[in-house]
């Protein structure tokens, strides 16, 4: 009987979705902290964000007996268009002798861990065109940055986001196939490449994971923390590649995402805070289709030797704060 996953029951395919999402989650970040949104069913593929805006302070005293005139609640929305993404590998018949085949789960794990970095990187390329960013150079130019990251600009950063009112991550996605949040010491989270470790570890303040009390245990893929800022280290988190062309000196900081005399890569460093942006959640129910198709006898294949393991999956991201998330933009030392 055919169905909606190719050739294998539903009770199969919750299995393989299951194992797609247990391999997928370890390679997600950003997913993790933004506003999560779960994927409805038979609905538009336009999402929509609403935050609703506040008041100004009154200082105006109430006259007595005078009933004041009612205020007007406005609100914001943001909208993002879902995207389908996938990715299929071909099998051969082996398949057919079963549906839990141990090389169906090994092809189930690698398209989720497929699927984990195709979500991460739907939301780093939304989050890391933000307009909110500071530059470690003497202007304001991507091309002039000269320096690795320091104090400074971190304090800048920190000072950016509390100017602006943002508010601190104080929860995350779990880290399961359900879909559900757990709370996390309120922070800004910043996401990096690893590249930048050594750098940040040489910052006077900068606390590495092994050295956390107990009652601040180390979250998933992070490398340490700064006063309000935490930060998490990703190989997806590429930098600008040759960017700084003004200054900085290849022998010093690295070039083309490795050691070399060329042009410096410039690194971003995004920090976010509570609600900055929005993503679809990869464990929402729905999310994340997997999908095999049997070896069958076809004019292609007269002898059913090919069959298929895939999956597709929506997602998209959108900034919902702009001045709630902060880049920014440094060298790293050689």
């Amino acid at each position: 009987m055919s169905t909606i996953y190719g050739d294998i029951s539903p009770r199969t395919a919750a299995y393989a979705a299951a194992k797609l999402l247990d391999r997928a989650l370890p390679a997600m970040c950003m997913a993790r902290y933004g506003q999560q949104v779960a994927l409805p069913k038979n609905k538009t593929n336009t999402v929509k964000f609403r935050r609703y805006n506040g008041f100004a302070p009154s200082l105006v005293p109430l006259v007595e007996g005078v009933t004041p005139q009612p205020d007007v609640v406005s609100s914001t929305d943001v909208q993002a268009t879902l995207q389908q993404y996938g990715r299929r590998v071909q099998v051969s018949d082996v398949i057919i002798d079963t549906h839990e085949d141990p090389v169906l789960n090994e092809y189930a794990e690698i398209l989720g861990e497929v699927a984990g970095q195709t979500m991460e990187l739907v939301v780093y390329s939304v989050i890391r065109a933000g307009t909110n960013v500071l530059y470690n150079s003497s202007n304001s130019l991507r091309t002039g940055v000269n320096a690795a990251v320091n104090s400074t600009l971190l304090n800048r950063m920190i000072r950016q986001l509390k100017r602006q009112n943002a508010k601190p991550i104080t929860r995350m996605l779990a880290g399961t196939d359900k879909v559900g949040t757990v709370p996390i010491r309120p922070a800004f989270i910043v996401f990096c490449h690893p590249d930048l470790q050594t750098d940040l570890e040489a910052i006077t303040g900068f606390v590495s994971p092994a050295n956390y009390a107990n009652s601040m245990p180390a979250l998933p893929q992070e490398l340490g923390s700064f006063k309000d800022l935490r930060f998490m280290g990703s190989t997806l988190y590429a930098p600008f590649y040759n960017a700084a062309t003004v200054t900085g000196s290849g022998s010093t900081y690295m070039t083309g995402g490795s050691t070399g005399t060329g042009i410096p890569d410039v690194y971003p460093l995004v920090a976010v805070g509570q609600d900055s942006y929005g993503v679809i959640s990869l464990a929402g129910a729905n999310a994340v289709t997997p999908i095999v198709v049997n070896p069958k006898p076809s004019d292609s294949d007269v002898l059913a030797q090919r069959g298929h393991v895939a999956f597709k999956m929506y997602a998209t991201a959108c900034v919902l704060n702009d001045a709630w998330m902060v880049r920014g933009e440094v060298l790293v030392t050689q």
